[in-house]
């Protein structure tokens, strides 16, 4: 795991590969970049969550294709979650080309509340990891 700065501020930065042969020689990246923010809303989620994209594909290595799949995991955690940004992480996973597939992750905190909001559903590319990717972010936002 690294520090990055990102918009000022300080940004943890996790990856993992994974390969298996049950998954007929494919391999996932899966990148979770995280950081507390005072306030979180859908614009800078998106903003988030364009850097996470752009970051994993600069890092990725091996051939890209539906069989080398770089999944990130943006989250922003904060104790004021804008519904927006609740909506925006719920409807629908990010793509940036064919290859690096982003499902942004709210994570709302406070005395007495905990709530995760992700895209749980399938995406075009990339879909042959979503119940691996799932499982993994389950165990890192529970």
């Amino acid at each position: 795991m690294v520090f990055e700065v990102w918009d000022g501020l300080p940004v943890l930065v996790g990856s993992r590969a994974d390969r298996k042969a049950g998954w007929f020689g494919t391999r996932t990246k899966l990148f979770v970049h995280a950081a507390a923010v005072p306030s979180v809303d859908a614009e800078l989620l998106a903003r988030f969550t364009a850097h996470a994209l752009a970051h994993a594909k600069s890092l990725r290595g091996g051939i890209p294709g539906a069989r080398n799949v770089v999944t990130a995991l943006p989250a922003l955690i904060s104790t004021d979650v804008h519904p927006s940004a609740v909506r925006f992480a719920a409807r629908d996973a990010q793509m940036l080309d064919t290859s690096v597939v982003g499902r942004p992750v709210v994570v709302q905190v406070g005395p007495g509340v905990r709530r995760t909001t992700l895209y749980r559903g399938q995406v075009p590319w990339g879909g042959l990891f979503t119940r691996h990717v799932l499982r993994k972010a389950d165990l890192y936002f529970p």
